[in-house]
């Protein structure tokens, strides 16, 4: 069955990959972008940009690929004008778990998020898929949950997020506090602090201590590469007696005793809102 997929934020960086995607994928689309660039991008793979309200008059579903801070506005006025039984897709979990959607109980909302390509990827030999770090050239996961609807409606929501962000390695079902422990839990609260110390030190290696930058770059990509690959069972995990000692002292003066405070949902909660407010 074709479906009608309108994308709101159609042309923008991220809305004008998934929709076309969405496109080629089959579904009768309706574009809608505001700004004119994001409209020549669009003219530029020849989709036609819509209104909004004719866009959204019979849609079944609505995917909302526009910025965190503006979903909340967004959602409170289209929303009541949706028909009965529409499915709203959101890409981010951060507005929906800060409660910035309206209620409205005969619709249905489905929110997804890609997991990006991941870093050992062994089976891919195409160079530009092992360019692609942020999905839809190379293969990636993606994680979905419905935030409330009929489970059929589940069903309809991950079709369209598998087609938005493929091609897809696997869909995890989660629920939106899970997916919002994720992310901007784990990916933003855990991951991105660490990635931004690192670059950090290798400023202070040069900057401080007159290391090359060159020589500093690849002494800790190499060890990252090495780390990973043993930590995440890549490799078997054979560091020494001494590395593991060295690394309960380091842990003891880089990592905050409470780190684990950033994944509990009162704190993603926290996080959610600041993302949603902007």
């Amino acid at each position: 069955m074709t479906r009608t997929v309108a994308v709101l934020g159609a042309g923008g960086k991220m809305g004008f990959r998934v929709t076309r995607k969405i496109r080629d994928a089959g579904y009768r689309l309706r574009a809608v972008e505001i700004g004119e660039a994001g409209r020549e991008r669009l003219r530029g793979a020849g989709i036609d940009a819509l209104e909004r309200d004719a866009a959204l008059k019979g849609a079944e579903v609505v995917v909302l690929a526009i910025p965190d801070s503006a979903i909340g506005a967004v959602a409170h006025e289209i929303v009541p004008q949706l028909d009965p039984g529409t499915i709203v897709v959101i890409l981010d979990a951060a507005a929906p778990y800060a409660g910035a959607l309206p209620a409205r109980d005969d619709i249905s909302y489905v929110v997804g998020h890609p997991c990006h390509p991941p870093l050992y990827a062994y089976e891919i030999d195409d160079p530009d898929q092992r360019r692609d770090v942020h999905g839809g050239v190379a293969p990636q996961s993606i994680v979905v949950a419905l935030m409330q609807g009929p489970e059929e409606h589940y069903d309809i929501g991950r079709e369209v997020c598998e087609a938005m962000w493929s091609p897809i390695i696997r869909t995890h079902r989660v629920t939106l506090e899970q997916l919002a422990i994720l992310e901007p839990g784990l990916s933003e609260m855990i991951a991105m602090p660490f990635i931004d110390v690192m670059t950090e030190a290798i400023d202070e290696c040069v900057d401080k201590y007159g290391i090359s930058r060159e020589a500093a770059f690849d002494f800790l990509i190499g060890h990252i590469n090495v780390e990973a690959s043993m930590w995440f069972g890549f490799s078997p995990k054979v560091p020494s007696d001494a590395a593991l000692r060295l690394m309960r002292f380091a842990k003891g003066v880089v990592v905050q005793p409470n780190w684990r405070e950033a994944l509990s949902p009162a704190k993603v909660k926290e996080a959610s809102e600041l993302i949603a407010r902007g």
